[in-house]
């Protein structure tokens, strides 16, 4: 064989080779459910909500070691929890939302803290175990406000066995690329926790003498 013959066998393999390699990798970004790479997705969907939640437990810790009258801000980059068709193949949910609360779920964590998970059609909340959907941060604040349906707005609700669990229901198209969060405590008014998608901001009260 000609040494035209052996580059033309050659550059042939080498195409054919990187024609595999394409097809694999259009195939492994299509997110598909059960795929590696949707259980890459989860992975880094997981890492975010629990970013977030630490995010919002560390602030209110700050202004809670503070003390009454304080004020802090943080700021916090998001990208899967804002892509809804993400969080549809990824927990099989139908309409999903971001759902925020705060306080010690029974069957959850030791300890008050901040919960972050994705509800929608099909949800059901899984606090432990292998198939856990809900990530959680420990904070200082000992308040336990899923039972109180004023502090939220956007308010939404999920079930947990014979119980009602209130917090922040948030449309992920509403997420700003950059989430603001700002807790302060003024004990002139009571716990709230509010989402303004139009500044893009989470404005916390904590009220730990109410």
């Amino acid at each position: 064989m000609g040494k035209r013959g052996q580059v033309s066998l050659e550059f042939m393999f080498v195409f054919a080779l990187m024609l595999v390699l394409l097809v694999y990798s259009v195939k492994n970004t299509t997110f598909d459910q059960g795929t590696v790479s949707a259980d890459t997705l989860r992975v880094q969907i997981a890492l975010e909500e629990k970013n977030l939640a630490n995010a919002i437990s560390n602030t209110i810790n700050q202004v809670y070691s503070q003390g009454p009258g304080s004020k802090a801000t943080t700021y916090i980059r998001l990208s899967y929890l804002r892509d809804p068709a993400y969080l549809e193949k990824v927990w099989n949910v139908k309409n999903p939302k971001v759902f925020i609360t705060y306080g010690q779920l029974p069957g959850g964590p030791s300890g008050n803290g901040t919960y972050i998970t994705v509800t929608g059609t099909g949800f059901n909340l899984v606090l432990s175990g292998g198939d856990k959907n809900v990530l959680w941060s420990r904070s200082m604040y000992q308040a336990i406000l899923y039972g109180n349906q004023s502090v939220w707005s956007p308010r939404g609700s999920v079930s947990l066995g014979s119980s009602t669990v209130y917090g922040l229901e948030i449309d992920p198209t509403n997420l700003p690329v950059t989430l603001k969060i700002v807790v302060e405590w003024n004990p002139d008014s009571p716990d709230s926790w509010t989402f303004n998608s139009a500044k893009g901001e989470l404005r916390i009260n904590i009220s730990p003498g109410e």
